[in-house]
């Protein structure tokens, strides 16, 4: 199978093209009352002071203020208060020293920073998707059996027909293809559309086209439509014909986007203040020179250990989420009970064969492969110093790929680890008994699983014996 990621329509539709204004595109100035360049040179010290056995990463998102205060309260004070982990152990939260200057309901999707460019929709009036210039030739086929292209949807549309590219030199069909539309990764067609001889549909410029049941598909929908065809055919799968859904909220939407982005702005000056005053009062947190969104953990977490590397002595680095449950005494035992020591080494528990998404949250699209490498779940693990000096030192040539957890396993590849498999470091929102780390907590899931273990010393089995 062949795809091209298209541009369905410069007003509403996008997939590969991205326009940004100049000022969106280029980096944002830091802001005077925001944790910018000052904020993060408060925090490289030109000299190492303590050695550390561990330097605890807690990836952070820059509006999580109740959880890292959770955490504060929980695991990381039961660590300052022990009379010999509190000097083991450095732990630090991440985040990025910029927010993203484009209101979320403005971009294209929620884990980027990218705008929505929709700039004079057509509105009242059927679309199509794809065209060819009246001078172009058609496009002609390898020897493939199935041709798709692929889309993706900025703003819901309504669907009325699906099309096929043909060259028939204006005489119509001379064999049947059947044109299907399918919604990212699901196995039915939503509409089919066959076209044969007898029953050509309406040709539109170069592309053939038939009605369908009208369907809406939604803000941030992905789809395909591959077409099966035999030997010897002229086609190739098309486009198809579509109506902006909502048109009049779209246009309101559009008029009210230079206030919005205006009280936008405001708002990051007022969260940059807040987290200053944050970073002031407790010293736990590094600002790394990122803009804070999904899509960019993974340079977030390259940023932190080339802070480690520069600022700290240290033998082994921990990362975790904001949203985990860690045991840091649990993990120390399972150091000494393990010997988990050494170089060029890395424990945690592993996925394998872990299949690539094209759609969605986790899409990734510049990963060939249809698995990743290993790679281990982002609840927690522990990598050896000479692998975080490693990624330190190649930071600025590494590849960034759609999630830290995957990025990582794609560049331990290039290195080969010697990994330490361990199922207690919990893939799932679960509770096991030794448990090192849980992810995917509210901030009161968190202070309760933090009460039981203080309780009755594990979570897990304390509800039962309180019963």
């Amino acid at each position: 199978m062949r795809n091209w990621l298209v541009l369905l329509c410069p007003c509403v539709l996008g997939a590969a093209l991205h326009l940004w204004h100049l000022w969106l595109r280029s980096p944002p100035p830091p802001r005077a009352s925001g944790p910018g360049a000052a904020g993060q040179s408060a925090l490289f010290p030109e000299s190492k002071f303590s050695h550390y056995d561990v330097v605890v990463g807690v990836l952070s998102a820059r509006n999580n203020h109740e959880l890292r205060n959770v955490i504060r309260n929980t695991w990381l004070k039961h660590l300052l208060q022990h009379p010999t982990l509190s000097q083991r152990v450095l732990v630090k939260f991440i985040i990025g020293a910029r927010g993203c200057e484009v209101p979320v309901e403005d971009r294209e999707d929620p884990y980027s920073c990218r705008l929505l460019n929709i700039t004079n929709p057509v509105l009242n009036q059927e679309i199509e998707a794809f065209s060819f210039p009246e001078e172009a030739s058609s496009p002609r086929l390898s020897e493939d059996r199935v041709v798709s292209v692929s889309f993706r949807v900025l703003y819901p549309i309504v669907i009325t027909s699906l099309g096929v590219f043909y060259d028939a030199n204006d005489i119509g069909f001379q064999r049947n293809i059947t044109v299907k539309l399918y919604q990212a990764e699901q196995e039915e067609a939503l509409f089919i559309a066959r076209f044969s001889p007898p029953s050509c549909g309406i040709q539109v410029n170069k592309l053939w086209y038939k009605p369908v049941e009208q369907f809406i598909l939604p803000e941030a929908g992905e789809g395909t439509l591959p077409h099966e065809f035999m030997e010897g055919v002229e086609g190739v799968a098309g486009g198809f014909i579509y109506t902006v859904q909502e048109g009049d909220a779209l246009l309101r939407s559009l008029h009210s986007r230079p206030q919005r982005l205006s009280d936008h702005i405001q708002d990051l000056r007022v969260e940059d203040a807040l987290l200053q005053e944050e970073s002031s009062i407790y010293d736990d947190i590094v600002f790394v020179d990122v803009v804070d969104t999904y899509r960019n953990v993974p340079a977030k977490l390259l940023n932190f250990y080339r802070w480690t590397v520069e600022t700290t002595s240290f033998s082994l680095l921990l990362k975790t989420d904001d949203d985990c449950y860690i045991d840091l005494e649990a993990v120390f035992n399972r150091i000494a009970q393990k010997n988990l020591d050494g170089p060029n080494f890395w424990w945690g528990n592993f996925r394998l064969n872990w299949a690539v998404d094209r759609t969605g949250k986790w899409q990734e699209l510049e990963y060939p492969s249809p698995a990743y490498p290993a790679f281990a779940c982002g609840s927690g693990y522990v990598i050896s110093k000479d692998i975080v000096d490693w990624l330190a030192g190649n930071s600025g040539r590494l590849k960034t790929y759609q999630g830290e957890d995957v990025s990582m396993g794609i560049w331990m590849a290039a290195i080969g680890p010697k990994r330490h498999q361990d199922t207690l470091w919990l893939c799932e929102k679960t509770c096991e008994t030794g448990m090192l780390s849980s992810p995917q907590y509210s901030p009161q899931e968190l202070s309760r699983l933090w009460e039981l273990k203080e309780l009755c010393g594990d979570p897990c089995q304390c509800e039962a014996k309180v019963l």
